[in-house]
């Protein structure tokens, strides 16, 4: 099992910054990716971005590129999500995810652990 532990969440007003961290534990040698997503209310989970967890190549959603970071600390096993030019259609709950055989990194259903949660808001 991997337990994933979002933090950094909150209220931040357009055109600012927040930084989302997760920190992952337990089998974490398991897991292939790192990825975070966010639903907002009525809507679908999106995804925001991810990872290797080896190192590599990341991907963004296209609403979110330019804009968002993922990185990651292996030593510290915790992975962060930079958020630049915050909007308030970045608003919505925003999930850490990890997958052990992953294959499209876009797809929510390919991904085997998710953290609680966290809430980021943008005021308009």
């Amino acid at each position: 099992q991997v337990q994933l532990v979002e933090s950094g969440g909150g209220l931040v007003q357009a055109g600012g910054s927040l930084r989302l961290s997760c920190a992952a534990s337990g089998r974490t040698f398991s897991i292939n990716v790192m990825g975070w997503f966010r639903q907002a209310p009525g809507k679908e989970r999106e995804f925001v971005a991810a990872m290797w967890w080896s190192g590599g190549s990341t991907y963004y959603g296209d609403s979110v590129n330019g804009r968002f970071t993922i990185s990651r600390d292996n030593a510290k096993k915790v992975v962060y999500l930079q958020m630049n030019s915050l909007k308030p259609e970045d608003t919505a709950v925003y999930y850490c995810a990890a997958g052990k055989s992953i294959v499209t990194v876009r797809l929510d259903a390919q991904y085997d652990y998710w953290g609680q949660g966290t809430q980021v808001t943008v005021p308009s």
